[in-house]
């Protein structure tokens, strides 16, 4: 009898703010206001979620994509869904820090058999580049980050990573955890979820399971805007003296 191995992928999914929401913050500026803020997944982790979809298609794979965050982030697990993930996890807590959320997705890794597991290099709301390196420390895995190009042959990966001054070629061995980022597929290759893909979405499993007692390592002091831009000033363009004295005055760049 013939077996066909079936590869085993997890996607780790934040959910952050559209670049075109209105940011503002409650609490005398220490906690985020969600209020009036559209979510969407983070875009490195479309650039990873779509190439997991390239190896379904080609290497019969099954992907799972995971978040640690509340109820409101499943309709962005549920886009995930329809664009062609087979399951979703939602860790019910709100994600405090990176080492909270690296834990939890870790405990979870740690209960299943994974053979890639696809994080952004970074979230482009915080940017702390932080969550896919824990996860590699804390389970002892392969890690390579800043990912741009990944091919699977067997238990083998081979991925390409960009590097100050050009890209470096690495060879290992799965199980591997990769930061990725754009050039694992272009923008063009992105899917948008279609009827059918959001209709077998509604009926696809979103399990939500009990977070850890992960303790934090760092707490949000305050945030802060911004300044807003100074009204412009315009000068003559004949009036040379009074721009070098604006430059030199106010501006104090010359």
């Amino acid at each position: 009898m013939l077996y066909l191995y079936c590869m085993k992928i997890l996607v780790c999914i934040s959910c952050v703010p559209d670049t075109t929401s209105k940011i503002n913050f409650t609490s005398n500026n220490t906690d985020f206001d969600t209020n009036g803020v559209q979510f969407v997944i983070n875009p490195n982790d479309e650039f990873g979620l779509t190439r997991a979809m390239w190896f379904k298609e080609k290497n019969n794979a099954s992907i799972d994509v995971i978040n640690v965050g509340e109820q409101s982030n499943e309709t962005v697990l549920r886009k995930a869904l329809a664009i062609g993930a087979d399951r979703a996890i939602r860790i019910d807590s709100k994600a405090i820090d990176s080492y909270q959320v690296a834990k939890n997705i870790s405990n979870f890794i740690k209960e299943k058999s994974y053979d890639l597991i696809i994080a952004g290099r970074e979230s482009i709301d915080y940017n702390g580049s932080m969550v896919p390196g824990m996860i590699s420390e804390i389970l002892n895995i392969n890690f390579i980050t800043n990912c741009v190009s990944l091919e699977i042959n067997g238990s083998n990966a081979t991925a390409k990573r960009e590097m100050e001054g050009g890209i470096e070629t690495l060879t290992c061995e799965l199980p591997l955890i990769i930061g990725g980022q754009k050039g694992l597929v272009e923008e063009s290759d992105l899917k948008i979820p279609n009827m059918r893909g959001i209709m077998q979405a509604r009926q696809k499993p979103l399990d939500v399971i009990a977070p850890d007692q992960s303790e934090f390592k760092t707490k949000t002091h305050k945030f802060y805007k911004p300044e807003e831009k100074k009204e412009i000033k315009m000068v003559d363009p004949n009036n040379l003296d009074k721009l070098i004295d604006l430059l030199h005055n106010e501006a104090k760049v010359i």
